[in-house]
């Protein structure tokens, strides 16, 4: 098994955040895992990415230059990768943010209104954590109580006040993948 992933946006919607998530419980299951950000210089509004691979076998190359799997979550990530996505492919688009007037063939896209549902939860940084509920449904990365273990370690001391919150989204972003999506 193994998932080439990347994960686009804007700085202060949490991509980087998404893909270190991904990359601490993978580890921590025993799996080997890659993470390469890349950002703007700007604190919030720049260009976010990060290359994440997780792998049951050793990793030769950090590097993703044909995704398994996508997560972008504004406009200008959508075009700049929608091209970069193997045959079958999972494409995560936060159709709050997103228009996809062409979509890339052979890939199945999935379109969550994160942005949307975040403001309906009272705080718009929690799309981030809606997208990773959906993902981590439809991909079945690890089990939900496996997940919420390894929140409170993965967030510190310093962003445990936002436990709670976190929970609420990545269980928003179930409920939407499996009620609205229809993932099993």
């Amino acid at each position: 098994m193994q998932e080439r992933i990347i994960f686009a946006g804007f700085g202060g919607q949490g991509i980087l955040f998404m893909g270190k998530l991904l990359c601490f419980t993978m580890m921590n299951r025993g799996l080997h895992v890659t993470y390469i950000p890349s950002y703007g210089a700007e604190m919030r509004g720049g260009t976010a990415n990060c290359h994440v691979i997780v792998s049951d076998t050793p990793i030769a190359s950090p590097l993703v230059t044909r995704a398994t799997m996508s997560v972008v979550m504004n406009q200008p990530s959508y075009e700049k990768f929608k091209t970069r996505l193997d045959d079958g492919a999972f494409f995560f688009v936060n159709s709050s943010l997103v228009k996809t007037a062409e979509p890339p063939e052979n890939v199945n896209i999935l379109q969550v209104p994160a942005t949307q549902k975040a403001h309906e939860l009272g705080d718009v940084r929690l799309a981030n954590m809606i997208m990773f509920g959906v993902i981590n449904t439809a991909k079945k990365f690890m089990d939900t109580d496996y997940l919420f273990s390894q929140l409170p370690e993965f967030l510190g001391k310093k962003k445990l006040k936002f436990l709670d919150a976190n929970k609420k989204a990545i269980l928003e972003g179930e409920r939407y993948a499996k009620e609205v999506l229809g993932i099993v």
